[in-house]
């Protein structure tokens, strides 16, 4: 079972950046989907970004396009969001995600319950 915790989230103002880090231990790149949620009291988690991780397709929400960039490090089982011109409403719990019947993300990237393994989360606030 793979094991999944993130970091990299804090406080910044409207228009800074963030990257968040996502290690993956006990499970292996070679071919999954891995993806980043995001989640507020308010809204159900929401698909942000996702990357298949044997040709490194990637996804994004159309919230987020043109601002966050999904990567990944196989050597390091890390995968990252880089986050730039954040906005308030960018503001939530940030989730990573690994499918542990490693498919690739396709058009079914946000779907919730094909992931098997999440993370704790990272709290991401910004302020206007």
């Amino acid at each position: 079972q793979a094991h999944v915790m993130e970091s990299g989230g804090g406080s910044v103002q409207a228009g800074e950046s963030l990257r968040l880090s996502c290690i993956v231990s006990g499970f292996t790149f070679t071919e999954t989907c891995l993806a980043w949620f995001r989640q507020t009291p308010e809204k159900e988690r929401e698909g942000v970004a996702a990357i298949s991780s044997r040709y490194g397709a990637t996804y994004r929400s159309d919230s987020v396009e043109g601002r966050f960039t999904v990567s990944q490090d196989k050597e390091k089982n890390t995968v990252y969001l880089q986050m730039n011109n954040l906005k308030p409403e960018d503001s939530a719990m940030y989730y990573c995600a690994v499918d542990t019947l490693r498919r690739p993300c396709g058009s079914t990237w946000r779907t919730l319950d094909r992931f098997g393994s999440w993370g704790q989360g990272t709290q991401v606030t910004v302020s206007s």
